[in-house]
């Protein structure tokens, strides 16, 4: 059995020094590639030489998040970034108004910037979006109009906390929904609801590690080999065999993030 973690940050693991027992840890768990995604130029580039140096194991992800906002960056220097062997989208990217309204039209300039990026190579977006549904939609419907390829979704909403009208209004504009530890979590039943309706194909999951540990590891430093435990739960909520969970997931996001 495969599953592919579609979203997880390795800097703090990088600076640990714990990169390849992370990597092993997870293939013993049946749980590779591993997709390492960007956000800020040392995050981006650290996705960027782990994808080279294993290549059948890591996928890279480059952008810059919202975090950066209002901060001088190089676009062309993404761009060429973009191009590069190994990367296979561009994020993580998009808005938070929950912790940083206060920035939130920085926020949107920079996201715009992300998605340019993306609709010029072809390469899907990865968006975090949090108290911000209506510009999220507004911008990445644009976005999805200038998106021309026809064997890949133009992006996918990852850490998927939102409701079920927003999840529905992502998937008509054609895009991928993931969820990570936090629909395990026991206070999160509104969003199992929005989990059990996500059709097969348009469905990722993730961990986000370091951050959002699943039950029963929550409290812990977040892993993807403990991405299992998403699978388990959503098959569970979806009524099908983990196995099943598995393939089509993986199969998912192998398309998504084609290379």
């Amino acid at each position: 059995m495969q599953i592919i973690d579609s979203h997880l940050h390795f800097d703090s693991f990088h600076a640990e020094g714990e990169v390849e027992g992370l990597i092993v840890r997870a293939a013993e768990a049946g749980v590779s590639p591993l997709v390492a995604i960007g956000g800020s130029d040392e995050a981006n580039r650290l996705a960027v030489e782990l994808a080279r140096a294993y290549p059948d194991q890591v996928y890279g992800v480059v952008g810059y998040d919202r975090d950066e906002a209002g901060k001088a960056h190089d676009l062309d220097a993404l761009l060429d970034l973009a191009r590069g062997e190994g990367v296979v989208g561009i994020g993580e990217t998009g808005l938070d108004y929950h912790y940083s309204a206060d920035s939130a039209e920085a926020q949107r300039h920079l996201f715009v910037d992300n998605l340019d990026i993306a609709a010029g190579l072809g390469k899907p977006v990865v968006v975090h979006s949090r108290e911000a549904d209506e510009d999220t939609l507004r911008l990445l419907e644009d976005y999805a109009g200038r998106w021309t390829r026809k064997d890949a979704a133009p992006g996918v909403l990852h850490c998927f906390t939102g409701s079920l009208p927003f999840a529905r209004c992502l998937i008509d504009l054609g895009f991928m929904i993931s969820f990570s530890g936090i629909v395990t979590f026991k206070n999160a039943d509104a969003l199992r609801e929005v989990a059990a309706e996500v059709p097969d194909e348009r469905l990722l999951i993730e961990t986000d590690s370091p951050y959002l540990a699943p039950v029963p590891y929550r409290g812990k430093r977040n892993e993807p080999a403990y991405v299992l435990e998403v699978a388990r739960l959503l098959a569970e909520l979806r009524g099908c065999e983990l196995e099943t969970l598995a393939a089509y997931t993986t199969a998912n996001a192998l398309r998504f993030f084609s290379r």
